[in-house]
């Protein structure tokens, strides 16, 4: 074993993967749920406006696949310990880490937005628009940490 490759550099690359995978899968996780929970709600008064309030739940649901993009693009570089250096497996975590936590906080901010959102809707529909536009700004956080951890990965 070399010192810039030891035997324990692949597991930053497996974390980093795991990190991805798990914490924007975390983010979409509560988008749906906190999102689903006010479409509920709303539902029972306007059930006409079921299709029209599904669009945080899909927004939130994206989160998770720029997790499954870097964990699988970080899974597919793995491997064994003198091909696979130290710093490799540090930027992999970094990766990691920035895809999922960023995606992460989209998903709790599309998660509140979207409760309170189509809640809202359902009450004044020119309320729209505007939860359309401020769900798209909580998405796009998630999408500035994919464009970083892809950078990262090229790296």
């Amino acid at each position: 074993m070399s010192e810039d490759a030891p035997i324990y550099s692949p597991f930053f690359g497996v974390m980093g993967a795991a990190a991805a995978m798990v914490f924007s899968a975390m983010g979409a996780a509560y988008g749906t749920a906190k999102s689903g929970t006010g479409i509920a709600a709303m539902s029972v008064m306007r059930p006409e406006l079921i299709m029209k309030s599904i669009i945080p739940v899909v927004m939130a649901g994206i989160l998770a696949i720029y997790g499954v993009v870097v964990a699988v693009l970080i899974a597919g570089q793995l491997k064994p310990p003198p091909e696979y250096t130290l710093y490799k497996g540090f930027v992999h975590l970094g990766a990691g880490l920035a895809v999922g936590l960023s995606a992460l906080a989209a998903g709790y901010a599309i998660g509140i937005v979207g409760d309170a959102g189509v809640r809202g809707t359902a009450q004044q529909p020119r309320l729209f628009v505007g939860m359309i536009l401020i769900l798209i700004f909580a998405e796009v956080l998630g999408l500035y940490g994919l464009i970083v951890a892809i950078y990262l990965y090229a790296k």
